[in-house]
């Protein structure tokens, strides 16, 4: 954790570690007895919009790193910038919020609340299995991560079929020749490794990709811990599944577009706030291609 990390957590969480709650509240303004001394009427001020503080008791203020060498310094602890550092990370507050990064027209951010689900089943359908063939994903890798969901469209009033793929919400990405969305919430989908403990962990946009990267290795599963987006959107949500884990090394997959590239490096961000954790992009390993299914589909001389 450095000191801009720090600096976006915020006040009141830090407070609320401490047992302090606020006395009153007036527009963005909380007033706390003062966590620095004894007293009796609220004069600690937090500004909320700006998460900065100050003791009108004491004449003092600052950023919540200050607040932090404040508060060892009245407990007469060691209170430099590496203390108050290490003093907020062990107060086990989330250290970093991540921004969502949105893709262009084609990343399905949200559910469609037409679609209802009529029935979920392996996968039989002819045109879902030649739409696999067609994408190069070997029909007994799909049948371990995917579904056959036959769906109802309340707006057009027709039924179609589309691979359905389940994330963490219990919701399904869809997918099929002529379409592409989502049934029910928008959420990442967590799958877990051959090693029950495992050091590292992979992120990819979508389960294409992930299932193209799972056939490129002779239809092994990782070592390591996956999680799949699903959507650039949902980056966020993948945070806490990573945070404090002890994951020695993060490869991610994301596109080589300019959506990806921010992806990445919003990941490399977070991952400098994690101890030990190491940051490995894996796009070169596709490159030229824009994402891991299209390099897979090239290496086997596929198209759409």
């Amino acid at each position: 954790m450095n000191i801009e990390h720090a600096n976006m957590i915020a006040m009141s969480e830090i407070l609320g570690k401490l047992n302090s709650q606020p006395k009153r509240t007036n527009n963005n303004k909380a007033w706390y007895l003062s966590p620095l001394r004894q007293e009796k009427t609220a004069s600690f001020q937090v500004d909320t919009k700006t998460n900065r503080w100050h003791d009108f008791g004491e004449g003092i203020g600052g950023d919540l790193v200050d607040f932090a060498c404040a508060y060892l310094r009245s407990t007469n602890e060691a209170n430099t910038v590496s203390d108050a550092l290490r003093w907020i990370k062990n107060m086990g507050v989330a250290p970093y919020e991540i921004a969502p990064v949105y893709a262009n027209t084609n990343d399905v951010t949200k559910s469609d609340s037409a679609l209802i689900l009529k029935t979920k089943k392996p996968i039989q359908h002819i045109g879902l299995i030649h739409y696999l063939e067609k994408r190069g994903i070997p029909l007994h890798i799909a049948h371990q991560h995917l579904k056959e969901i036959r769906l109802h469209n309340t707006r057009t009033k027709k039924n179609f079929t589309a691979l359905g793929f389940r994330n963490e919400e219990g919701g399904f990405e869809l997918r099929n020749s002529f379409f592409k969305g989502c049934l029910g919430s928008k959420a990442i989908t967590f799958i877990r490794g051959r090693n029950p403990k495992p050091d590292s962990i992979h992120l990819f946009e979508g389960f294409m990709d992930y299932l193209s990267a799972i056939s490129q290795l002779n239809s092994r599963s990782f070592k390591g811990d996956t999680i799949v987006l699903n959507s650039l959107s949902c980056l966020k949500q993948a945070i806490p599944y990573m945070q404090n884990y002890g994951y020695r090394v993060a490869y991610s997959w994301m596109d080589n577009d300019r959506a990806g590239e921010k992806a990445t490096v919003a990941l490399s961000e977070f991952f400098q706030t994690e101890a030990d954790l190491k940051h490995t992009p894996m796009n070169k390993v596709y490159a030229p291609h824009k994402d891991v299914n299209a390099w897979h589909m090239h290496q086997h001389k596929l198209t759409l």
